[in-house]
Order: C-alpha cells, then structure tokens, then sequence
C-alpha cells in the first residue's frame, strides 16, 4: 500500500526534476536572430519559436489551460467531444476556434488561426509534424506522466514570456498537493483505479498524472506502478474485469467520452465494491488531460473530496476554475 507521504515526497522530487528539466530546454537566443527562442521539445527537435509569441494553438487542452492561467487566451483549440465546453476551463474557450477533435486536428482551420505556436500532444501530431510545422513552430509534448507537468508548464510559460509566473504555478501546486496529502486522513488509503472504459478497461500506473495525485492523497492504486521503468511509455496496462475483481477497487475513475460504457454490460462489473457502494465516477475532460495549472488543480480537489468525502467537500470545477484565470482574459 502506497502512502501519502511517499506519495508526497515522490511528488517533491519529481517537481526539482522537472524544475531543473525545463530550464535546459529552452536555449539560449540565437546571437543572429534574437526575435527567435531554441525550445526542445518532447522528440528531442529543437525548435525556434517567437521571442514574443502570443497567439497559441492548443491541440490538446494543455496549452490552452497554460494560456488561461498566465492570462492569455489561445486563438485555436481542439476538443474531446464537439460541442462540449470544459467548464475546468472556466468557459473562456468559447469564441476561441475550434479546429476539430484532439486526435485528428483539421490543419486548414488551424491555418486560419495564424497561430504564433502550436502545442501538441506528441503521440497524436507526430506523425504530421511536416505539415504542423509548414503552420507554424510545432512543439509536441509527451503529457503522460506526473513528471511531465511541471516541466512543460514551465518551458511553455517561458516561450510565452511569463517564466516567474511559470515557476509560481508550479511552486503553489506543489504546496497545494502536500496541504491536501497532510489533511487526508491517515489511517485510511482507499483502493482505487483509474481507467478508460472498454470490454477490457485500460488502467493507469501510479506515475500517471491522476494516479500520482490520488496517491498523493492516500489513495492505493490497484494498477501499481511501472514494473519496467526504463521503458518510458509503460504507463499503463489492459486489466479484464476478472483480475479488477480481485483487486476490489472500492473507488473508480473512469475517463468518460460519452454514453457508451460496455464495460458495465459485463457482470462481472456490478460485483465490484466501487459498483456496489455507488462509488464509480465518470470524471470530466481535466482528468484526462491534467498536466496544466488549472486541471491539476481541480483534479486535486475533487479527488481529494471524492476519495475522502468526509474530509474534504464537494468542488465547483467551473467556478474553482474561474477563480484560477487572470482578470486579463475575462
């Protein structure tokens, strides 16, 4: 069982990790061309960006959710599910242009935006950077993992001009995080699983973004961490509702991209604990994409109300949301 004070301290030694990450990926001015930044990204590409650049495109929610927070709002963004506003983004995505769903991105529409960046997710776009980059400079981000989050917030605050205001971000999550892990109760560390729904669910590891956070809190992830840490993308894994029911989550987090739930057609479902005790929760689109400084932060909250009820209350993700967005994009 995972406490949340191992949790607490992983979570402090991957944010000095990440801190010091950042920093080394965003090179120096070119002498020759000082109006340009040389950011590596994810792929290990170094691209040259705008010294002053402003109009973001967020493929993916993070950099909107970047955006928002240092007060700047993005000129495109793609979404999960059409028509579906993340109230974890307080509403302000509306006016901004859509350009199609997370994983297939129209790049015409994105074109129309004349964005300065494009931040994407790697896994996604990569495949396209040619034409991303024929758009505008393409940065494309892995998103995956705990330590993920700082440094990307960080490298993205710095590209926008807001580094100090990138690093208090990070800094207040951390102390965040360890207020929220010191409250928990510690006697009590609830089994849970965060995971897509399907016939077989894909469940998350413990280095996960969400997952790092409800351990933070206590929480005991049935999904474990990554057995193979040298291979990076091992975050994850298939779990059949059979080897679920062993391990008895009694509190579930499903990734939730509308009504279609076929694991719940599976008997095998309404014998689990979390199914029982009415503790299954199909959480919304900042749980999927919790990297940026106003998701982690709501995800924070609510997980900590929904793995502790009696601790902690019931959060408004919207207006929580609307408290963490400057003035200056209202």
């Amino acid at each position: 069982m995972l406490h949340a004070s191992l949790g607490r301290a992983a979570a402090a030694g991957h944010a000095i990790a990440a801190f010091l990450a950042w920093n080394a990926c965003v090179l120096p001015a070119n002498a020759q061309s000082p109006s340009t930044l040389n950011v590596i990204d994810d792929r290990g590409v170094i691209v040259a960006v705008p010294a002053d650049a402003k109009r973001v495109a967020s493929v993916s929610y993070f950099a909107a959710d970047v955006a928002l927070a240092l007060g700047i709002k993005p000129v495109a963004a793609t979404y999960m599910v059409e028509g579906r506003n993340p109230d974890f983004l307080g509403g302000y995505l509306e006016g901004v242009k859509q350009i199609g769903q997370r994983a297939a991105p129209n790049l015409e529409l994105l074109a129309e935006a004349k964005p300065d960046i494009t931040v994407a997710i790697r896994r996604y776009t990569e495949g396209n950077a040619v034409q991303y980059q024929k758009v505008a400079p393409y940065l494309a981000y892995n998103l995956e993992l705990y330590a993920d989050s700082d440094r990307t917030i960080g490298q993205l605050a710095t590209i926008l001009g807001k580094p100090e205001r990138g690093q208090e971000l990070n800094k207040q999550f951390k102390a965040d995080l360890e207020a929220y892990a010191a409250k928990a109760p510690k006697d009590v560390h609830p089994r849970f699983v965060v995971m897509w729904g399907g016939e077989t669910p894909w469940v998350f590891r413990s280095e996960n973004m969400t997952a790092a956070i409800l351990v933070a809190l206590g929480g005991d992830n049935i999904g474990g961490q990554n057995p193979t840490p040298s291979v990076p993308d091992n975050w994850g894994l298939e779990m059949s509702l059979e080897t679920m029911l062993e391990k008895d989550p009694e509190v579930i987090f499903v990734y939730d991209y509308g009504p279609d739930r076929p694991q719940e057609n599976n008997p095998i479902w309404q014998q689990l604990s979390a199914v029982k005790n009415g503790r299954v929760h199909y959480v919304g689109d900042h749980w999927v994409e919790a990297h940026g400084p106003i998701a982690r932060e709501l995800v924070l909250k609510e997980a900590a109300h929904l793995l502790h009820p009696e601790t902690f209350q019931a959060v408004d993700v919207k207006a929580e949301a609307r408290k963490l967005i400057p003035e200056s994009v209202k």
